[in-house]
C-alpha cells in the first residue's frame, strides 16, 4: 500500500480547474477565470474524473451540476484548497513587517531555552517581530486563552486549569537549592529540610507552578516554621538577593545550571528527586498555527535538546 499523502497523479491543476468549474458552472466560464483554454480545463476534468473512476458533474444540463460523488469530493477539494492558500497567506505575513509571535516564557526557561531559541528563530525565512512575556503562571494562562498569547514554555500546568489547553512535552527536570558559595550549608553533605529552618528562603509564590512540589518536598522532608520568606517570580532579584545574603533560592535546575557550573552558586545537597516534573509547550486546543508561530515553536524544540538537565 502506498504511503504517499496524495496520489502524485492528481496535480493542483486538477483541482483548481475542478472548483473553478463547479464555480462558474460550465467549462467556458472556467477556462475565462483561469486564464486557459476551454480545452485544457475540460482535458483537465476528464483526467480527474477517470483517476478517481467517477463522475464528477452531470452534464445533462445546459449547466453542469456536481454529482453525488462530486459534491462529496468538493467539500475535501476546497478545504484543501483553503489550507494551501493560508499556508501561502503565512508565508508572506511572515515577510512582512505586520508579522509577530508572542509568547509566554516561565522562570523554567527564560535564561536558556528561550534565549536560544529566539536566536535560531531569528535566522530563520520565518522572522519576524517576537514578544516574550513573563510572568506568574496564571497571569500568563489568563493571556493564552484570550488570544494574547501564541504559546506558553515552561513546566506543565496543574490539570484543573488545562481546559481547552494541550501540553506537548519536551523533556523533565528537577527543582534545586541554589545558594552562594560562602553559605554556611554550601559544604555540608546529606543535608536535611529541616537544617534550612534558620536561613531567608527564596519561594516562588502561591499560585506558580513549582509551589505546591516545592511545599510537598518541605512536608516529606519534615519541614517547620521558615524564620523568613521571600516570595518572587523574578530570576534577577532572586540571583542578587542569594549572592549578597545566606538566602537559599528555590528554583528550576535550568535557570542556575550556568551558575552552578561556572561556581558563582552552588547546589544543596537536599534529595529533590520527587520534584522532577515536565517543561514543554502550552498552547490552545485545535488552533491552526501560523507559519511564523510554527517556526518559533520548532525553534524551541531544538533549544530544549542543547542544555544538560539536572540528573534524576
Amino acid at each position: 500500500m502506498s504511503t504517499s499523502l496524495l496520489d502524485p497523479r492528481i496535480k493542483l491543476r486538477h483541482i483548481s480547474c475542478f472548483l473553478e468549474v463547479n464555480r462558474q458552472g460550465g467549462v467556458v466560464a472556467a477556462s475565462q477565470a483561469l486564464g486557459l483554454s476551454q480545452p485544457a480545463v475540460s482535458k483537465s476534468i476528464a483526467e480527474l474524473e477517470t483517476l478517481l473512476q467517477t463522475a464528477l458533474f452531470d452534464r445533462t444540463g445546459r449547466k453542469l451540476v456536481l454529482t453525488r460523488q462530486g459534491e462529496m469530493f468538493a467539500r475535501h477539494a476546497m478545504a484543501a484548497a483553503a489550507a494551501i492558500r493560508e499556508g501561502i497567506e503565512s508565508v508572506d505575513l511572515a515577510r512582512s513587517s505586520q508579522a509577530v509571535v508572542r509568547l509566554g516564557a516561565l522562570p523554567t526557561v527564560e535564561v536558556d531555552v528561550v534565549p536560544r531559541a529566539v536566536a535560531s528563530f531569528r535566522r530563520s525565512p520565518f522572522a519576524c517581530r517576537v514578544h516574550v512575556e513573563s510572568g506568574p503562571s496564571g497571569h500568563m494562562l489568563a493571556m493564552l486563552r484570550d488570544g494574547k498569547l501564541d504559546f506558553i514554555v515552561g513546566r506543565l500546568p496543574s490539570p484543573d486549569v488545562m481546559k481547552g489547553l494541550v501540553f506537548e512535552h519536551l523533556y523533565s527536570e528537577q527543582l534545586t537549592f541554589a545558594v552562594r558559595p560562602q553559605h554556611p550549608l554550601a559544604q555540608r553533605p546529606d543535608l536535611a529540610y529541616r537544617e534550612l529552618e534558620p536561613y531567608p528562603l527564596l519561594l516562588p509564590p502561591a499560585n506558580a507552578i513549582i509551589r505546591p512540589i516545592v511545599d510537598s518536598l518541605f512536608i516529606a522532608g519534615g519541614m517547620g516554621t521558615v524564620r523568613f520568606e521571600i516570595e518572587t517570580v523574578s530570576n534577577s532579584f532572586a540571583r542578587a538577593f542569594a549572592l549578597e545574603n545566606d538566602a537559599i533560592w528555590t528554583i528550576s535546575h535550568s535557570v542556575v545550571a550556568r551558575d552552578l557550573d561556572i561556581g558563582q552558586l552552588v547546589a544543596l545537597a537536599l534529595d529533590t528527586s520527587a520534584s522532577r516534573g515536565p517543561v514543554g509547550i502550552t498552547m490552545r486546543a485545535n488552533e491552526q498555527m501560523g507559519a511564523p508561530v510554527m517556526a518559533m515553536m520548532d525553534a524551541v524544540r531544538d533549544a530544549t535538546a542543547q542544555f544538560p538537565r539536572a540528573p534524576s
